[in-house]
């Protein structure tokens, strides 16, 4: 029974859908400050079909847990054999179960807004949870009619398909799930964008309701690439961190749109500016968020991230897109027009270094965006071309070094209008440190300009980062600050890593013996044997590896070789030596017909900073999360008291503390 309670939860979670949407437009219909009687089921209409969603998912969860070989999607995805922690994770390692984990994400954070958000006016929140109903409702419509998770199997299976290999690793319990739910808060971030612009309400109030959701989803995107990242690093035996897959991009553009949109959210709140540049944004990071959707499930693309290969589903997913960017912007372009203009500002003040920058990330937005869909263009005429780093690394250095400069200067500047010659001697040490550390690396050897620009402005940025505390009392610096510094920090940080993996990496591939050594930097690498072994469900050889540094005593490391038979593929386990300045990496290969390994040895110099840096960012935005939610909660509560004096005073009669005379009787 299981298959069929979560089916029937879906259908009724889109049924309850369609009357979020219906009463959520229907709060448009009434003049402002009057009520709609149909208004009134939007906020426990969304309610109930976030437990019904999230339930389906749940009871999708036990049934890859029990391993029911009866449903479809279990038999073809997982297999009795398979260990209980990715059983787990192949509920969303396949594409009706993530897309059921995204449906239940959104279902979810739709509920949560329409049962505890109560500052917006209520034809706001009913225009918002009508656009929250429409997106959901065309997802159910996906999952329901071409995507169906619960399918059951006319017999069932005796074994299962498995899951792929690849996929077999602890990240994918981390790195899927957090996306996901970045790409849903950017959805919320969405709704309300497009409720304010509906009802005119784009005010700070608005803003205010809308920082959290952008500011949750950014760091939820941060993590969620960061753990993508260092998986790919060390699962898939490459040796990098980045490779400018398009389906790396993917989770990349709403990033960058995300990062746009929590700086112009954030002065809108604050400073009642760029109220235009706020909710283009927020149309503008969704459509990335859909956009990747599309690459990663239609089956243009060939990659472990892909999971779909049906061209119908393409097509479905791609008349969403069309739907939902479409008539975003459409109602952008005619209601943008009445917004109304926010405070003026000068363009040497902090909020012009944010619109500067804004405008570097969306420059940088559209190159990743270009190169990633360019190839898809040109194989549609037959015509294939690889576009990689030698055009995404100097293209977007052209914003993205611009853009790290005003990052250093733009939190020393005031708000509104302000001199440049005021902070004279910081913009003097920012430049001396740029150019001091560039010409400090290149006395000791050539290396390429993108690395050594890198290092430059990481040291920059690491100190100006932390510049904005310079002459205040510490413990008195709001939380907000503090994630301001902490995530500039992270930036100069995984740049630092960055640069150091680009001019300092040594790489060495060679067929060694059992008994030979090989030299990398400061380590010799000795080859001792190769060995089979056995896991759970696959089996290896391993190479055992002494490394010695320095002559020093010797660390072993294991690469692994495997054979997965359920789906049949080999892999490559990558095997690490971490250093406080840098990580060994080493993957085995073939056996030659000599007897020789390929062995594949890199040495990293502070490579693991990326990673650093990137934890250090996501922080940066929990403690903006939580030093906003203070300021909110004590603006509530300051609200709150204020009306509760105002009463008494009421209560009083009016005078102050006097009781009002009262009438004889």
């Amino acid at each position: 029974m299981i298959a069929e309670i979560g089916l029937a939860a879906l259908w009724l979670a889109a049924a309850l859908a369609v009357l979020q949407m219906v009463s959520g437009a229907a709060s448009l219909r009434a003049a402002p400050g009057e009520a709609n009687a149909l208004a009134i089921y939007a906020r426990p209409a969304a309610v109930v079909q976030a437990f019904l969603a999230v339930l389906a998912f749940l009871l999708l969860l036990r049934a890859f847990a029990v391993t029911d070989l009866s449903i479809k999607l279990v038999a073809t995805n997982s297999h009795s054999m398979k260990p209980f922690i990715y059983k787990l994770t192949g509920t969303w390692g396949n594409h009706e179960g993530s897309m059921l984990l995204w449906v239940g994400v959104l279902a979810a954070s739709g509920g949560l807004l329409a049962a505890f958000e109560k500052r917006l006016p209520e034809r706001t929140m009913g225009a918002t949870l009508a656009v929250q109903g429409f997106v959901a409702l065309g997802f159910y419509a996906f999952l329901l009619l071409s995507s169906n998770p619960f399918e059951r199997l006319p017999v069932p299976a005796v074994e299962g398909n498995g899951l792929n290999p690849l996929l077999q690793d602890i990240g994918l319990a981390i790195h899927p799930p957090t996306l996901y739910a970045g790409y849903v808060g950017l959805s919320v971030a969405f709704s309300l964008a497009m409720g304010a612009l509906m009802t005119r309400e784009v005010n700070p109030a608005f803003a205010r309701v809308m920082r959290p959701w952008v500011l949750g989803a950014w760091v939820l995107l941060t993590l969620g690439i960061t753990a993508g990242s260092y998986w790919a690093y060390y699962e898939l035996g490459w040796g990098g961190w980045w490779f400018w897959d398009p389906v790396e991009n993917a989770s990349l553009m709403p990033w960058l749109a995300a990062t746009a949109l929590m700086h112009s959210v954030s002065v809108l709140a604050a400073r009642d500016a760029l109220r235009t540049w706020t909710i283009m944004l927020g149309v503008l990071a969704f459509s990335m968020s859909m956009l990747g959707t599309f690459l990663v499930r239609s089956g243009v693309l060939t990659s472990v991230h892909a999971f779909a290969v049906d061209p119908e589903r393409g097509a479905f997913i791609l008349a969403l897109l069309g739907l939902y960017i479409g008539g975003a912007f459409t109602i952008f372009a005619l209601r943008a027009g009445a917004v109304a203009e926010g405070k003026r500002f000068a363009a040497a003040s902090r909020e012009g270094a944010l619109v500067f920058n804004n405008v570097m990330l969306s420059a940088i937005l559209a190159i990743v965006l270009l190169g990633t869909l360019y190839p898809l263009l040109t194989e549609a005429f037959n015509v294939r071309v690889s576009v990689g780093p030698p055009y995404f690394n100097p293209a977007g250095a052209i914003f993205a070094i611009p853009m790290l400069l005003v990052m250093a200067v733009g939190p020393l500047l005031r708000w509104k209008s302000d001199k440049p010659a005021r902070i004279q001697f910081e913009l003097m040490l920012i430049a001396a440190l740029v150019i001091g550390v560039i010409a400090l690396v290149s006395f000791f050897g050539q290396f390429p300009l993108l690395p050594l620009l890198g290092l430059g402005l990481a040291a920059a940025l690491a100190v100006a980062a932390v510049l904005p505390l310079r002459g205040r009392k510490l413990v008195r610096v709001p939380l907000s600050t503090w994630g301001m510094v902490v995530a500039h920090f992270g930036i100069a940080v995984s740049l630092f890593g960055m640069a150091c993996e680009g001019a300092f990496s040594e790489e060495r591939l060679a067929a060694v013996a059992p008994g030979g050594t090989e030299q990398i930097g400061d380590f010799a690498v000795t080859l001792e044997a190769v060995t089979p072994i056995a896991g759970p469900n696959w089996t290896a050889m391993e190479a055992r590896l002494a490394v010695r540094q320095d002559g020093g005593e010797p660390v072993f490391l294991t690469p692994q070789a495997r054979s997965f038979w359920s789906p049949p593929q080999s892999t490559s386990e990558s095997a690490l030596l971490t250093k406080w300045n840098g990580q060994l990496y080493a993957v085995i290969g073939n056996q030659a017909e000599d007897g020789r390994w390929q062995i594949r040895i890199w040495w990293k110099p502070f490579v693991t900073f990326i990673w650093y840096g990137g934890l250090l960012i996501g922080l940066g935005g929990i403690l903006a999360i939580a030093g906003r939610l203070g300021v909110d909660l004590k603006r509530r509560s300051a609200t709150a008291k204020g009306a509760q004096r105002r009463a008494d005073v009421e209560a009083l009669g009016g005078s102050g503390g006097v009781p009002a005379p009262q009438p004889a009787e």
